[in-house]
């Protein structure tokens, strides 16, 4: 939860002495610039996100929507060359990926890996107890907290003994990377493409997996990458981004997102000179 913070209030040129509490953001991203095999990707992106908020961020294709959350996250196959990345306003920049996972980040992959011989449930014990900073935790109790989750998601219960991502459909890969934010709780989750490649029933379920564990977790803040209004008509943002170019050059309300439906990004690519 982001931390609050005193500041003293000024009104025009005067101070008024009076003392005001200012929530510090829950991620904040200055002047962000990465690169990836020494190409530029970010050029200098600035975005807030508070508690509880949703924030969907669209554009083009090759536009850096992908490799912001990556390099969020701590990709290791991108250098982060200026700027810096704040959580709760601590710069987290040169965190190891674990470490900022540890901390409360939440990576939604776009294709997640299929790991053969281990096991959903096993996967989860490990992940739980790392976030957690517990050094063994109870299989029982994993299996209960899975069984509620997976029964509320609409989940096949022999989902737990699969080994993970092994041989899952698009639609089952997609939910269990909503299965393992729900019991990760993070404090900010970033859905890389969720909606790739499901059909509208699928990404129902998806999308009303994610409304499930934000009515349990409201502070939870949610970033949502996508190129499609389907899904934000299903979890409506706060705010709505357009990144072109490595850069963010365009935010509003959820309306945007629309106007990008009808109309797509003429408005906002660079003119060519």
């Amino acid at each position: 939860m982001g931390r609050a913070r005193l500041v003293i209030l000024v009104n025009g040129p005067f101070s008024t002495g009076r003392l005001v509490a200012v929530s510090t953001p829950l991620l904040e991203l200055r002047n962000l610039h990465a690169q990836a095999d020494g190409n530029s990707i970010l050029r200098g992106v600035d975005l807030i996100v508070r508690d509880g908020e949703v924030h969907a961020l669209m554009g083009p294709n090759g536009a850096g929507k992908s490799t912001l959350a990556n390099v969020v996250m701590g990709h290791p196959g991108y250098v982060v060359t200026a700027g810096e990345i704040l959580l709760n306003g601590e710069n987290i920049a040169a965190w190891t990926p674990d470490e900022r996972a540890r901390k409360g980040i939440f990576l939604a992959f776009q294709y997640p890996e299929a790991i053969g011989g281990v096991s959903v449930v096993q996967f989860l014990r490990q992940a739980i107890a790392a976030r957690k900073d517990l050094q063994e935790l109870s299989i029982l109790e994993v299996r209960l907290d899975l069984a509620e989750w997976m029964d509320r998601l609409g989940m096949d219960p022999a989902f737990a003994e699969r080994h993970l991502n092994d041989g899952f459909s698009g639609g089952e890969r997609k939910r269990n990377e909503v299965l393992q934010m729900a019991l990760l709780e993070p404090m900010i989750a970033f859905l890389d493409e969720t909606d790739s490649g499901l059909d509208i029933d699928a990404l129902r379920i998806v999308a009303n997996g994610v409304r499930t564990i934000r009515s349990e977790h409201p502070a939870m803040g949610v970033v949502v990458v996508t190129h499609y209004v389907k899904l934000l008509e299903e979890i409506e943002p706060d705010h709505v981004h357009i990144l072109v170019d490595g850069q963010i050059v365009h935010s509003a309300g959820p309306e945007l997102a629309q106007s990008i439906e009808l109309d797509g990004y003429d408005a906002w690519r660079p003119v060519a000179t």
